[in-house]
């Protein structure tokens, strides 16, 4: 497994851990299981750049996110972003090859910057018909206020690869990490503060 991927779980076990969440990570990680190796054929085909991290992340976690494992249903935070103290779910391999064309259909004029009110990174392209995005995340609110993007179709000022965070009221599309593995690093070095005793009771 990729080494950040290794870290980031067993950083987010500890911060579970250390917010009286340790009943709740036991009974998380003996439910899980990973993607079937079909499903990641599968996204690999549909995203060929897709970051190895990710894919370590769903061979470990298949979905966060009201997903059901031996007939249980699972609600488990596992992710954050730059909008503090924010949990986020990782959805499925197969939720994640679903919601491909996502982007095109909901959010279309917004990139083509139709909107002067909503904020859009110049890092961003504007042509709906050379964007891909891959849909990895959705916040606590089942993806109403935020959702998380892996962005390959980037600007000139962008990177592919970037990680594109949208939230709702304000609507805005910001860039938050130059690829997925320093996104996962910054929620390392952020202390995993999406993760409270709050958030877990």
């Amino acid at each position: 497994m990729n080494t950040i991927a290794e870290k980031y779980i067993a950083g987010l076990k500890n911060a579970y851990y250390e917010n009286n969440g340790k009943e709740g990570w036991d009974h998380f990680e003996k439910a899980i299981h990973g993607a079937e190796k079909e499903n990641i054929d599968k996204l690999k085909q549909t995203y060929p750049d897709i970051p190895e991290a990710l894919i370590d992340l769903l061979e470990y976690v298949d979905g966060t996110y009201w997903r059901k494992y031996a007939g249980k249903e699972i609600t488990f935070f596992f992710l954050g972003s730059d909008v503090y103290e924010y949990p986020y779910y990782l959805l499925s391999s197969k939720e994640i090859i679903e919601n491909q064309n996502q982007v095109a259909e909901y959010y279309s004029d917004y990139i083509e910057r139709e909107y002067d009110d909503i904020e859009v990174d110049d890092k961003i392209t504007n042509s709906i018909e050379s964007i891909k995005w891959l849909h990895f995340s959705d916040c606590m609110n089942n993806g109403g206020t935020s959702q998380l993007f892996i962005d390959f179709s980037p600007s000139e000022e962008g990177k592919k690869g970037q990680v594109v965070r949208f939230l709702h009221d304000p609507d805005e599309f910001k860039v938050i990490a130059d690829s997925f593995e320093d996104y996962l690093i910054k929620l390392i070095e952020n202390g995993f503060n999406f993760i409270n005793e709050d958030i877990i009771g």
